[in-house]
């Protein structure tokens, strides 16, 4: 199971929101180059980036930020935020990112994902944030009124292989995630899950390797040192060197 530690960008910092509200952040840092070589130096092999501000908008404003991320590492990024044309997406890769993630507008015309996916293949990954089951937009700010396997299934149809699927009302609130839900995706699917929301304690990691999942992102249960990225890796890949 890979863990991606998450680096959320919003007027340049590392931040995290409550439930996703823009009103509600937390600042962790002013520099998300340093930030991502630290958990690097830990042995991440993979770093989750969120671009707050471009989810919001519809347009990414942070591809400088990973362009001097992608620089600075060796290991591969997935990133997301904005990302809602084949444009942006080209972008985002072309900055330095080896998977994009597209949300918002793959809820819209089923032609549309079908031609990202063509285009893009398994470097796009699709991204699943939910509230109560039901598939979340522009950047968790409202509903698509899709549930959420139906909506995957509808992915997996014309081209999907991996979801980023995040329960909205756990993340940021170290309460702990969905596994019933996130067993029933992976089970109903049959697509690479990488789960993200709520984990608070390794435990959760283990709960979630338990379920199936491809990956795990972990924000601010590592910002809130509720436990080290060597203490997950340690956990959950006991045999790594």
């Amino acid at each position: 199971m890979i863990l991606f530690p998450a680096i959320d960008l919003l007027g340049g910092k590392c931040v995290r929101l409550r439930q996703g509200a823009y009103d509600q952040v937390t600042e962790y840092g002013d520099d998300p180059v340093a930030v991502a070589k630290t958990f690097a130096d830990q042995g991440a092999e993979w770093i989750h980036m969120v671009d707050l501000e471009g989810a919001r908008s519809g347009e990414p404003a942070h591809l400088e930020v990973l362009s001097r991320v992608a620089n600075e590492l060796s290991i591969p990024i997935q990133y997301g935020g904005g990302l809602r044309s084949a444009g942006s997406v080209g972008r985002a890769l072309d900055a330095g990112a080896t998977r994009a993630i597209v949300g918002t507008k793959l809820t819209g015309d089923p032609r549309v994902a079908t031609q990202l996916f063509a285009e893009f293949g398994e470097r796009l990954v699709a991204g699943i944030d939910a509230r109560n089951g039901e598939v979340a937009i522009h950047g968790w700010t409202a509903g698509s009124g899709r549930p959420v396997i139906q909506f995957v299934r509808e992915m997996v149809s014309v081209g999907c292989r991996r979801v980023i699927y995040t329960d909205i009302g756990r993340d940021g609130e170290l309460a702990g995630p969905d596994i019933d839900g996130t067993a029933r995706l992976v089970q109903e699917s049959k697509v690479a899950v990488v789960a993200s929301g709520g984990v608070a304690s390794l435990n959760d990691l283990v709960s979630l390797k338990g379920a199936g999942v491809e990956g795990v992102i972990i924000g601010k249960a590592l910002y809130e040192s509720r436990f080290t990225l060597v203490e997950a890796l340690n956990w959950v890949q006991p045999d790594r060197s």
